[in-house]
C-alpha cells in the first residue's frame, strides 16, 4: 500500500515540476506581456503548490510558512501587473 508521503513525493511532485517547466516555456515565448504575466503568476501558484506538497510529504510545517509568504507576495505582484497593464493601454 502507497502512503499520502510516498504518493506526494513521487506522483505530484514530478507533476507540478513537468507543469512549471511548461509554464516557464510560455513565459520565455509568449507573444504578449499578458500572456507572460499570466504564465508568471502560474509558475507561482504551481511554486506554492510544490511546497505545500514537499511540506507533506517531509513533515515540515515551516515550508508552509513560506508558502503562504509567497501567496501573498505572488497576489500583490499580480495586482501591480494587472494596473500597469490597464494603464499602459
Amino acid at each position: 500500500m502507497i502512503t499520502l508521503e510516498e504518493f506526494a513525493l513521487f506522483v505530484i511532485l514530478p507533476i507540478l515540476v513537468v507543469a512549471a517547466a511548461l509554464a516557464f516555456i510560455r513565459l520565455l515565448r509568449g507573444p504578449s506581456l499578458p500572456d507572460r504575466v499570466v504564465a508568471l503568476d502560474v509558475m507561482n501558484t504551481l511554486g506554492i503548490g510544490i511546497m505545500g506538497t514537499y511540506a507533506i510529504a517531509t513533515d515540515h510545517a515551516e515550508f508552509l510558512d513560506v508558502a503562504i509568504a509567497l501567496a501573498l507576495i505572488s497576489f500583490l505582484g499580480t495586482v501591480a501587473f494587472a494596473y500597469y497593464i490597464e494603464r499602459r493601454v
